[in-house]
């Protein structure tokens, strides 16, 4: 048994979504081409910014070093690599502190006896972005609880906060911290998605595994994903709103 593996219709699923949603959608993958824009000018790309003047690229390090932060949504993400077998340069995990949660959401229930940051060191994490070698990204997936030390918060309030994750400074990128800001809200329904199966992996794996605290087991690591391609997210959110179609 293993991650699920998402099959996402995107013109489909995207014309199901409300206007309001499709706008924001619409507006992220603005940002994101903006972004690239930019960077482009300057032949840099998003990755490029996070390990610039960090020295040697380290698997598993976190880059840049100390994370990126946002004290005043209390959102962060951090780019690092370790998975050479998927054909990633490596992946942008992305998070948000209680800090800047709804009061009323509370960590998913736990019985096992393995140490999570809880109270004022709560975090849930969202997604991971994958990276090609270029610097473009190429899939989502979600992880076990282990695997980004996170506390673990169930799907629906996982979902929930996904329209609070902003990083809004220019530390170490004003257009890299938009690009990731911007991915979160144009990938907003296949997110949903991914986050709904990580919890339904957990379930089947709870089933097949009675007697394992499922949130350790090194075994389950990546519990859902899904490739992605920002050009047809963006055509297909224009489509749904009845736009022309851009020109080549």
């Amino acid at each position: 048994m293993s991650e699920t593996q998402l099959v996402f219709d995107v013109e489909r699923e995207i014309t199901k979504l409300a206007k309001d949603r499709l706008l924001r959608m619409e507006q992220a993958g603005e940002s994101v081409l903006e972004s690239y824009r930019v960077l482009k000018r300057a032949e840099q790309n998003v990755v490029g910014q996070c390990l610039a003047h960090q020295g040697k690229f380290y698997e598993l390090d976190h880059y840049p070093t100390g994370d990126i932060y946002d004290k005043q949504t209390h959102s962060q993400y951090y780019y690092h690599a370790h998975r050479p077998e998927t054909g990633e340069h490596g992946h942008f995990h992305t998070f948000l502190r209680v800090k800047g949660m709804p009061p009323d959401i509370q960590p998913a229930p736990y019985a096992g006896s393995a140490s999570r940051p809880l109270g004022k060191d709560a975090i849930t994490h969202f997604i991971a972005i994958s990276m090609n070698q270029p610097g473009f990204p190429i899939g989502l997936f979600t992880v076990n609880r282990w695997v980004a030390e996170e506390t673990f918060y169930s799907a629906p309030d996982v979902v929930r906060m996904l329209d609070l994750f902003e990083v809004d400074h220019t530390y170490p990128c004003l257009a890299t911290n938009r690009w990731v800001t911007s991915m979160l809200r144009l990938f907003y329904p296949q997110i949903k998605a991914l986050v709904l199966a990580r919890d339904e992996t957990l379930r089947r794996w709870a089933k097949a595994n009675p007697d394992t605290d499922i949130y350790e087991d090194r075994q389950l690591e990546v519990t859902s994903s899904l490739d992605i391609d920002v050009d047809r997210q963006i055509e297909a959110v224009r489509q749904a709103l009845g736009r022309e179609k851009l020109s080549a």
